[in-house]
């Protein structure tokens, strides 16, 4: 088992630097499977389909961009870094306009605009071309080192176990914690304010995998660099506000309402909160982030599996019993902590419940029930239409702005898709920093 392990380690690590192998990569790493850790091809195989991994050529930056090698080798730098610049943002542009269609390789569009950029990079950069050049010109088949094979066929007792099959699913990143797959009570049978919900039921969720923490200033920050057309001071989100109207239902033209991002002074996050729960976010910007980084939002049914930390009918993740230094539950307009200051669930979860509320995938039902028959419908179809999305999505996690009850883990509420923050009466005209999230993952919906 431990040897094992170190393979699902070495792949997690090259998974890390890259999310496509060649042919050949994939070879040496069965080679190395067999040789350094005592595995079964068939067992190697299991893990590295498992993982991932894409398989495929090393691209052609030059084709990516629409270039022959000796177009570009007859320009000067000036006129190469222009050249260069315009196919970029050509390609780029038309890959923001697809949204979130699919392309034909299969691939996201996210994905291919990280191709664009790593393209763009390297074709301006005379040592790194250079360099691409001569690994295109060299680029012949080489016949392939022959994989050693099995002695005997693999006997019943060395097939994979469902236990080492779990082993092999939770490779993930560091900052998510796998959930495991089972049945859980959801739901609260108590009367007590503002968790919305008077009736229990036993409720099956598959196994998947969570963030830690609410995704945060810094993080969002990375996304929107990477992506201006989710800037607070997008250009061309400014000239389209009048367009509004004409296209309600075009996720480039409504996708927040006038508070977003509103603690930000322009793109930048408040001073010294870069490791605090990012806010003024909907649930639109939610989806664009978590497609970004290729997993999702998680399911209600899933957030409160996960918020429960395995323990059946208790108020919070920790217990009956409200403890106030277990969770952020402070009554500070526009206030959050840090994440991680307070201590995580069963499950390795920090600030499941207080700090912030938490954009859940699914519509909003009063009846969570009703919404848990949803969720059960949602396929991988649902992200390719998503920014169509007009019903109300459910909020979890509780926050800063009213009482102490909404910490609870079934305490619920909802918004539209564009909402990017809570008004209260305790605050006046206050729009509070209440609204953020965090991602899920599951082989079925990533990067779908």
């Amino acid at each position: 088992m431990a040897n094992r392990t170190e393979f699902i380690t070495t792949i997690n690590t090259l998974k890390a630097l890259s999310q496509t192998i060649t042919d050949e990569q994939r070879k040496a790493l069965l080679r190395q499977a067999v040789q350094e850790h005592g595995l079964s091809i068939h067992e190697a195989s299991d893990i590295l389909n498992a993982s991932g991994l894409i398989v495929g050529e090393r691209p052609n930056y030059f084709k990516v961009l629409g270039f022959t090698i000796a177009e570009i080798e007859n320009q000067t730098e000036d006129t190469i870094a222009i050249n260069v610049d315009i196919a970029h943002n050509k390609f780029y542009t038309e890959s923001l306009r697809a949204g979130g269609l699919p392309r034909p390789d299969k691939t996201t569009q996210e994905q291919w605009r990280s191709v664009l950029n790593e393209a763009r990079d390297i074709l301006k950069d005379p040592q790194k071309r250079a360099g691409h050049i001569a690994e295109l010109r060299t680029e012949t088949p080489q016949p392939a080192d022959p994989i050693p094979q099995e002695e005997p066929p693999i006997s019943e007792s060395e097939a994979i176990s469902p236990q080492e099959e779990t082993s092999i699913s939770i490779a993930m990143p560091e900052d998510m914690v796998h959930i495991p797959a089972g049945t859980f009570l959801m739901g609260n049978s108590n009367e007590d304010e503002n968790t919305q919900e008077d009736e229990v039921k036993t409720v099956h969720v598959d196994s998947f995998c969570i963030d830690k923490y609410p995704v945060t200033n810094a993080q969002y920050k990375r996304f929107i660099d990477a992506n201006p057309v989710w800037q607070k001071t997008s250009k061309r989100l400014r000239q389209q506000v009048f367009k509004r109207r004409l296209f309600q239902r075009d996720i480039r033209f409504q996708c927040f309402d006038k508070y977003y991002l509103k603690d930000w002074d322009d793109d930048n996050y408040p001073t010294g909160k870069e490791d605090h729960p990012v806010t003024h976010v909907s649930w639109f910007t939610a989806m664009a982030y978590a497609r970004w980084i290729g997993k999702r939002l998680p399911t209600e049914a899933e957030w409160e599996k996960a918020a429960r930390g395995g323990l059946t009918a208790q108020k919070y993740p920790w217990g009956n019993e409200l403890e106030s230094e277990k969770a952020f539950t402070e009554r500070l307009a526009g206030v959050t902590a840090p994440i991680g200051k307070y201590p995580a669930n069963n499950y390795g979860l920090f600030d499941i419940v207080g700090n912030v509320w938490e954009w859940c995938l699914n519509e909003y039902f009063p009846d969570i029930f009703t919404s848990l028959q949803q969720q059960e419908a949602i396929t991988a179809n649902f992200w390719t239409n998503y920014w169509k999305i007009t019903t109300d999505r459910a909020l979890r996690g509780g926050t800063l702005l009213t009482t102490t009850a909404p910490v609870q883990t079934t305490a619920r509420c909802s918004g539209n898709p564009t909402l990017t923050a809570i008004y209260t009466l305790s605050y006046g005209a206050n729009y509070n920093a209440n609204i953020g999230f965090r991602c899920a993952w599951d082989a079925g919906l990533k990067n779908s």
